[in-house]
């Protein structure tokens, strides 16, 4: 199933452990501007070169809920994708993600309980090699027999 803004579904009744999907993106300084906008988080870590370079990170780097929200952009537009409901989602922050990363995306099928429509995904963002955000997450899937 698709719908006008191209989002798809994968039916729970279609889905297997192991079944993935992923995103990449580039995490640019704006795109941090807009998410301390948004978020009303302006710790001056993500928004100050000068304040973050005497931090541990040594210079600007994103809020770490921008990574994890990219998982939602996973979840809602392609696995499950358009009709999923997220239930929960475990995270761990693991390392920063700096203007410029290319942040990559999965989200694996981990387990199904078809009789409540439920999917556990293992999620992680990585930039290169380096895990950046892992977890897990609890999500409503959609099934055929709801439509």
């Amino acid at each position: 199933m698709s719908n006008d803004s191209g989002q798809h579904t994968i039916w729970i009744e279609d889905m297997q452990v192991g079944m993935s999907r992923s995103l990449e993106k580039i995490v640019t300084e704006r795109d941090i501007d807009l998410f301390a906008e948004v978020s009303l988080d302006r710790n001056p870590v993500h928004l100050d070169e000068d304040y973050a370079r005497q931090s541990i990170f040594g210079g600007r780097v994103a809020h770490g809920m921008l990574s994890a929200s990219l998982i939602s952009a996973v979840v809602g537009g392609q696995l499950p994708g358009h009709g999923a409901i997220y239930m929960g989602q475990n995270l761990r922050f693991l390392h920063p993600v700096r203007p410029g990363d290319r942040v990559l995306v999965e989200v694996i099928v981990q387990a199904i309980d078809l009789a409540k429509r439920r999917v556990t995904l293992e999620t992680r963002c990585s930039v290169g090699n380096t895990v950046v955000v892992k977890g897990d997450a609890l999500v409503l899937a959609p099934s055929r027999s709801s439509v």
